[in-house]
């Protein structure tokens, strides 16, 4: 019984870890998606155009990966850390915006087409993995360290 609750207790501790991580890579990448204009398009999601409602959107489903993240890397090095970052934010450029917003969107002529747009999503993906496994390792030094 004690085992399980601190199995719990860890799980949600790394979980805790990878929304902070996860709303660290979002805002980085938030910000260059503000730039770009391409904020309304992640509102379509949910059926809004709304700058508002895309960086919302776009921050719980960043948060929701960070989660992801942070209960799949184990306690690496910080390069081997930083490294899964930037792959997990390819996997996800490639699952994301060539894949899943095209499909959702009723865009299936946009599906894996990589255009300047895509390349400029691929930059804000990797920054997402990076940041969020930045700040992970953060994170789990400091707890290592109380």
């Amino acid at each position: 019984m004690v085992s399980d609750t601190r199995t719990t207790a860890t799980m949600l501790t790394r979980a805790m870890d990878g929304v902070l991580a996860g709303l660290a890579g979002g805002v980085m990448f938030g910000a260059l998606m503000a730039m770009m204009g391409m904020l309304p398009m992640v509102a379509m999601l949910v059926g809004s155009t709304s700058p508002v409602v895309g960086a919302i959107v776009h921050l719980v489903i960043s948060a929701g990966l960070g989660v992801l993240f942070a209960l799949v890397v184990p306690a690496w090095s910080v390069a081997m850390t930083l490294v899964a970052g930037a792959v997990y934010g390819v996997v996800w450029w490639v699952l994301g915006p060539l894949l899943i917003m095209p499909t959702v969107l009723g865009m299936s002529q946009m599906v894996f087409v990589v255009d300047t747009t895509a390349l400029f999503s691929l930059m804000g993906h990797v920054i997402f993995g990076v940041v969020a496994a930045a700040v992970l390792v953060a994170l789990r030094r400091r707890r290592a360290r109380a």
